[in-house]
């Protein structure tokens, strides 16, 4: 069955159309750039990136280092997604037979429950053997569950002996994180012994910060248009950090008032340059946490000033009841595509530094200048793994396989800045534990 191709509902001319054309032109150099880069930089084992092509502007606005939508990808993607699965192996630990699977705490959300059994799928296929361990209170024991798909996913409790972590009769040499840490730093994964846990424990949401990356991105933006010659803002959003804001107690107004004037400043002034006559707006959001909690459009700074308590409630927590005390200001980047009428913005999947898929976010109930990961989504699978790979030289820029090669290729640059990103927060990491168990929970032995 065929994918659908995005519709654009601005002309295909103009500053995207052109910003296309010179990927393509410049695929060889592009190729040799990334080669280059990961030469000296470790890819995150996995990522994805969500894109905004404005008909102006191709950028990515969220990098989430713990993708969970596998279950939203084609299946024509998974040949493409076990190969890159085993390159990600045998740099994290090339001898490994055993791996150990720690997804989200809940238990109840089948989608999600999908997207675990087809990593695990994808993961089994490169020759591991592949276990399913939970931090849920609620598994307790070995648990089996029915999908929706007819599968049955298997979870069994974590347990730790000693500075290892598995599952009973199970000591994996490498631990994989599906898990984003919103709810915190587990003590159980703290402090392990020779088990390789990707990704790092600083790239949960107790530490993260989306201003890290995106500070990242700045540079790898900035030397990536230098290679095509182009102007950096066209694949990078502006952004400004605001720090110890309480929405409900209305603390810190004055600096999200101040940076969203900024940024919106900043923008009108490439508008001009551009002869863009859209209205220019930022997306103000928690610089932690995802699931598209705590995210507001603005389109003037006396806006953040006026929130009503419905409002400011929205904004004060995010995922597991995590406080928002950050926020990130960013320049917000419209959607001109379109999925059967309704707005869509693309969701590019990697493993380790190769795209492996892709899907569109649809949502028929949200405006162009929205966040799109809100009730009333559904997904559209893309077959990204052959078309971001192999771009037709020989088709307009504008073409399905060369389009979704330009997606390809600014997710990569998102996740070349998260490989920085990850390197230069690793002194963020959880203080260690103190010498002996007692701050760990009692539990059976590995093995």
């Amino acid at each position: 069955m065929p994918h659908p191709v995005p519709h654009l509902v601005t002309a295909q001319s103009g500053p995207l159309l052109e910003l296309e054309q010179r990927i393509l032109d410049s695929m060889p150099a592009i190729e040799r750039w990334f080669r280059m880069y990961w030469q000296d930089h470790t890819p995150p084992f996995y990522g994805s990136v969500d894109l905004r092509n404005a008909g102006f502007k191709l950028a990515p606005v969220d990098m989430n280092l713990f993708p969970g939508g596998f279950n939203n990808l084609s299946d024509a993607m998974l040949p493409c997604a076990v190969q890159a699965a085993q390159a990600a192996i045998e740099h994290l630990c090339p001898d490994a037979r055993n791996l150990l699977l720690i997804p989200e705490r809940h238990t109840r959300n089948t989608y999600y429950l999908t997207n675990v059994a087809r990593l695990a799928r994808i993961l089994g296929m490169t020759g591991l053997e592949v276990r399913i361990g939970s931090l849920s209170d609620d598994i307790r024991e070995p648990t089996t569950l029915e999908l929706p798909t007819g599968e049955t996913l298997r979870l069994e409790p974590l347990v730790r002996a000693k500075n290892r972590v598995g599952v009973a009769g199970f000591d994996p040499c490498a631990i994989l994180l599906n898990n984003d840490l919103s709810a915190g730093t587990p003590a159980i994964l703290r402090n392990l012994d020779d088990q390789v846990l990707v990704p790092p424990l600083h790239a949960g949401w107790t530490v993260r910060r989306k201003s890290h990356h995106f500070a990242s991105y700045d540079e790898v933006a900035d030397d990536f248009a230098k290679l095509l010659s182009i102007d950096p803002w066209m694949i990078n959003p502006y952004f400004a950090r605001c720090s110890s804001v309480d929405f409900q107690a209305r603390e810190g107004e004055d600096c999200l008032s101040e940076s969203v004037d900024l940024v919106l400043t900043r923008i009108r002034a490439k508008y001009k340059e551009y002869g863009i006559t859209d209205a220019p707006f930022v997306i103000v959001k928690a610089d932690a946490g995802t699931y598209g909690m705590g995210i507001m459009t603005v389109r003037d700074a006396s806006e953040v000033r006026d929130l009503n308590r419905k409002q400011r409630n929205k904004m004060a927590v995010v995922k597991e009841g995590l406080q928002v005390s950050d926020v990130i200001i960013q320049e917000g980047v419209a959607t001109r595509e379109t999925v059967e009428d309704a707005v869509a913005e693309p969701v590019v999947y990697m493993i380790d530094r190769y795209v492996v898929g892709g899907f569109y976010r649809v949502n028929k109930e949200r405006g162009i200048d929205e966040n799109l990961n809100a009730p009333g989504m559904h997904f559209v699978p893309l077959a990204f793994a052959s078309s971001c790979n192999l771009p037709d030289c020989n088709a307009p820029a504008d073409a399905a396989p060369n389009r979704f090669y330009s997606y390809g290729v600014v997710a990569r640059l998102a996740l070349a800045a998260a490989s920085i990103e990850l390197d230069r927060t690793a002194h963020l990491l959880p203080a260690p534990l103190a010498a002996g168990a007692a701050a760990l929970p009692a539990v059976a032995a590995v093995g």
